[in-house]
């Protein structure tokens, strides 16, 4: 490891040979650390974006907690919508810490939110019309989600990454309590096996888009390029898509689910599913601000954060007076 006097002396140039060293060596990079500015907007980005996603995603859920079928199931799907508020608290205090370099807060994320200019997953701009909706987003959603967190378990930030070894555990219950909603509905009434059909049929495209689109070309520019050569993440997109459907796709048909693609298959000479492509332009679309809920969810996140401005000034206050 470099003094810090002599690390003090080298240009940037150095810095960034001696940071992607670090990197390289598998040592993990903490707030303090210097780091290019490439590198903390690219984990601002991210972890911005998976912050906001754990809010937001408690949003259709939160639709059913005053709906579900007993209470046992209301009690299970609230403690769920309660840790998905708590992950996205604490990944928004990592995001801040980066963001404190640059003179901004949290505030500044939650008005990019409002104004659309910070993305969050576009499942969670979709509408959740039936119970079996509730039960789709807890197994297949959070399946999805729990792939993509678990590949960035190892992540260069180890603020990051410490963050998500919470965040994981949690989630592995979660993925429990939808398995336990999909059995329930498969093992039940007719019209409770077609409720569950209909909401995969729903979601379907929506979970493909989860992952994001293929990487285009191999140039190093785009975000998911440069988060792998900053050993932000470890696998692309459709490594990710591949291994969703590797998982559950034969659970899905061991269930008595049909896919909604009628020309998914998997390639044994390939050793990949072959699917039809959703509609990347909808993607867009949806996580550009203008999926079926946003505007609705959009309101009230802030109607919420607007109204409990005044819980956050008295915590400023308790908060200066004890420094004082």
């Amino acid at each position: 490891m470099i003094e810090q006097l002599t690390f003090d002396v080298l240009n940037d140039e150095q810095k960034y040979q001696h940071f992607m060293e670090r990197i390289n060596r598998g040592e993990k990079i903490e707030a303090d650390d210097w780091m290019p500015d490439d590198y903390r907007q690219a984990l601002i980005r991210l972890i911005s974006m998976h912050g906001i996603s754990e809010i937001m995603g408690a949003l259709p859920e939160k639709e059913w907690v005053p709906k579900a079928p007993t209470l046992n199931r209301k009690l299970a799907i609230m403690a769920k919508v309660q840790d998905e508020m708590g992950h996205g608290q604490l990944l928004l205090r990592v995001a801040e810490d980066l963001m404190k370099p640059l003179g901004k807060n949290r505030d500044n994320i939650m008005q990019d939110l409002f104004s659309k200019r910070l993305k969050f997953h576009n499942v969670f701009h979709m509408p959740s019309p039936t119970w079996g909706d509730a039960a789709v987003i807890a197994w297949l959603v959070d399946g999805a989600a729990i792939l993509s967190q678990t590949m960035m378990l190892d992540t260069s930030y180890g603020p990051y990454g410490r963050a998500l070894k919470r965040i994981c555990q949690e989630e592995s219950f979660h993925a429990k309590h939808g398995e336990s909603l999909v059995l329930s509905l498969a093992e039940g009434t007719d019209k409770q096996k077609q409720m569950l059909q209909e909401a995969v049929n729903r979601w379907w495209d929506a979970l493909l888009m989860f992952f994001g689109p293929k990487s285009k070309n191999e140039t190093g520019h785009s975000n998911v390029d440069k988060n792998i050569k900053y050993k932000l993440r470890t696998k692309t997109n459709e490594q990710l898509r591949q291994e969703f459907l590797t998982k559950y796709v034969p659970k899905m048909k061991l269930i008595g689910l049909d896919i909604p693609d009628k020309t998914i298959r998997f390639d044994e000479d390939k050793q990949e599913w072959i699917y039809k492509e959703p509609d990347w332009n909808e993607f867009k679309k949806i996580v550009s601000g203008n999926g079926p809920k946003t505007n609705e969810r959009l309101h009230l996140r802030q109607s919420s954060y607007e109204q409990n401005e005044w819980v956050r000034e008295a915590l400023g206050h308790i908060s200066s007076a004890a420094v004082g």
